[in-house]
């Protein structure tokens, strides 16, 4: 990535998930933290020079993709992806103090919240009135404000927003998590580890029967597994979409190179987000190579192309 940046704009306002996940990165101790109001502000902050990178949450294991960070990196000035973080998603409920829990007609999070704590509610506060946030801090914040009587949010806000934890622990999927993203400004990307993510966007030329597997087909052929396929709409209108995907492996592998080169042979655009190390490499395995899919095997395939063309003849 170059020159470390010097200050992480990040989804504030204080107190969020997001600068949770953030504080885990070791550089963050010497780096200025800029809490933003949305996600295309902490996303616009690098565009714009105001700081070098952004952090946002971009998938959450209960409801997928978050809309609003795809959209922002399928659309605006090219940024791309550096670094990701995994984070444990449980909430609590925030009230001020001496709220019970009868007295809650009205609650606020941010939506990526709602999917996580539906049952909970219908269980609990059936008849409470939720209201959307631009995040789960600000959520806290407003109910400071008495502007809502309760608030999803991470327990280590309460004490930021003299708020107290009516509930906590809550979540309907066990095992819940966001999956955040450290952004910047495209640039050569971090050398491969053996345990790395691809993130491209992909247009189809055109809408035809078998389109999406044509393009799925440069994946599997060269034994790229896809992590993440989710549908955009590209606002050209009803049935127009692009595709983001997560694949794994690094543009440096010649598997996920040939891939890319075979997606911008065939498709309209193909916008590359990066190559970055996976979260999860310390825990889980990572997939070898399917036969004929190494590094070493595509060099002695194209060796043998070469040979064949100097009329060498191989076996």
């Amino acid at each position: 990535m170059g020159c470390m940046p010097a200050s992480y704009a990040y989804l504030g306002p204080e107190g969020t998930f997001t600068e949770v996940a953030l504080r885990t990165l070791p550089e963050t101790a010497t780096r200025e933290l800029l809490p933003m109001v949305s996600v295309p502000a902490a996303l616009d902050a690098v565009r714009a020079g105001e700081a070098e990178a952004a952090f946002v949450p971009i998938e959450n294991s209960v409801e997928g993709g978050i809309t609003t960070t795809l959209d922002e990196l399928v659309a605006g000035e090219p940024l791309m992806i550096y670094r990701e973080v995994l984070l444990s998603i449980a909430f609590a409920l925030l009230v001020r103090p001496g709220t019970r829990l009868e007295d809650v007609k009205t609650v606020t999070a941010h939506p990526a919240a709602q999917p996580q704590v539906r049952n909970w509610m219908k269980a609990h506060l059936p008849d409470a009135l939720w209201e959307s946030a631009a995040s789960n801090a600000d959520g806290a914040r407003l109910v400071q404000e008495g502007r809502y009587d309760a608030a999803f949010a991470g327990e280590f806000a309460a004490a930021r927003y003299g708020l107290v934890p009516l509930e906590t622990g809550i979540h309907d999927a066990e095992n819940a998590q966001t999956r955040f993203v450290l952004v910047g400004r495209p640039a050569r990307p971090a050398a491969p580890t053996g345990a790395d993510k691809t993130s491209v966007v992909i247009w189809q030329r055109d809408d035809h029967p078998g389109g999406l597997r044509d393009l799925l087909g440069e994946f599997a052929v060269r034994g790229v597994n896809l992590m993440l396929l989710q549908s955009r709409p590209t606002g050209e209108g009803i049935g127009n979409y692009c595709f983001a995907i997560d694949a794994e492996g690094h543009i440096s592998d010649r598997r996920v190179a040939e891939t890319l080169m075979g997606l911008k042979r065939s498709c309209l655009k193909v916008r590359f987000l990066g190559s970055y190390p996976r979260a999860d490499a310390a825990s889980k395995a990572v997939r070898a190579p399917l036969a004929g899919t190494s590094d070493t095997e595509f060099v002695a395939a194209a060796e043998w192309v070469a040979r064949c063309q100097d009329g060498r003849f191989p076996a």
